[in-house]
């Protein structure tokens, strides 16, 4: 920094104004100035800054899998917003989903210095009935059961559920079959509860629950199973990627979408338009997730205290082709 100053014919502290970007500075000075970085090569050091500030620019992200859709797209949005908010994100994957593992993740993340955590949390603890983060640690959960104990961003999953079966029913099917994600995900469980209410709150019968793993290759298997069904009409599929597979088992036992079964994901993954038919889903803002959780989080930082509550993030129903009237023998008006 003394030779940044010399060349420029400045002071230190000119130079360290010029450096952490702060205003005051004259713009042929603040010129000058960054002319001498570039010919000397100056960098600041940004960790020794940081300490000073006591402010790192860096968000944790813990989560447990990289391998769903929902849980990319989410790690995806928040880094690309805290990238905005001038943020850096290091992320920690947590091998196997207990409360050990996770206190482990937070000390770890504290020695790498971070502001702040968000917890993408889309499974259940092994070892514990619920969440339990360290006390006075800056931190947003994304996707889980921590109700109001910590400030948590969730899509609103039992409001696009209401919509999907909604949409179904209101095309006059009898009922709505439900292919489920696995019984371990937040997520799943909050669609199946919702799908479940919304059958009985409209006094239709609740067909047997059929399970998958968030996986094309799991819908197939399932979908040949619901294809036996003669009086399966409606399928909600708990994610898009199962409803591909359901399409495909469902097409090679001669059951035709939607002519002789209509079919529902969850997601709207960006090929879910390419499907055949074209899949009529219900679309997560995985942007305005990540948005949030890097807004809670920030907050928290700036203001020096947590705040507690859920935010639910709306979705909307994207009708496309693969919905439509039973066959009529199937037909029925409530």
């Amino acid at each position: 920094m003394a030779d940044v100053a010399r060349v420029a014919g400045v002071s230190s502290q000119t130079v360290s104004r010029v450096s952490n970007g702060f205003p005051g500075v004259n713009e042929e000075t603040r010129e000058r100035v960054l002319a001498a970085m570039k010919d000397l090569g100056y960098r600041p050091n940004s960790a020794a800054r940081a300490l000073k500030r006591g402010d790192f620019r860096t968000i944790g992200v813990i989560t447990f899998t990289l391998s769903t859709t929902g849980n990319m797209r989410t790690l995806e949005a928040i880094a690309t917003s805290a990238a905005q908010e001038g943020y850096a994100v290091t992320l920690l994957p947590v091998a196997v989903p207990t409360q050990d593992e996770v206190r482990g993740a937070f000390s770890r993340l504290g020695e790498l210095a971070v502001d702040a955590v968000i917890v993408i949390m889309e499974v259940h603890l092994l070892d514990s009935a619920s969440l339990t983060l360290p006390p006075h640690v800056k931190v947003v959960v994304a996707d889980s059961d921590a109700d109001d104990r910590y400030a948590v961003v969730d899509t609103d999953q039992a409001g696009g559920t209401r919509d999907a079966v909604r949409h179904l029913l209101d095309h006059g099917h009898r009922t709505v079959w439900h292919l489920a994600g696995p019984s371990e995900s937040f997520a799943a469980q909050r669609r199946t509860d919702a799908w479940r209410k919304a059958l009985e709150a409209a006094g239709r019968a609740v067909p047997p629950l059929v399970r998958g793993d968030w996986s094309a290759d799991s819908g197939y298997r399932a979908g040949l199973r619901l294809a036996e069904q003669d009086d399966c009409t409606a399928v909600f599929a708990a994610n898009d990627q199962m409803a591909l597979g359901l399409l495909r088992a469902l097409e090679e036992r001669g059951r035709k979408v939607p002519d002789d079964v209509s079919v529902i994901g969850f997601d709207d993954i960006p090929d879910s338009g390419s499907f055949q038919p074209p899949l009529t889903t219900v679309h997560q803002d995985f942007a305005e997730v990540g948005r949030r959780c890097v807004q809670s989080a920030l907050r928290q930082v700036r203001q020096g205290e947590a705040e507690p509550g859920t935010t639910l993030v709306p979705t909307r129903l994207v009708v496309r082709e693969s919905t439509g009237r039973p066959p009529s023998r199937e037909g029925w008006r409530g």
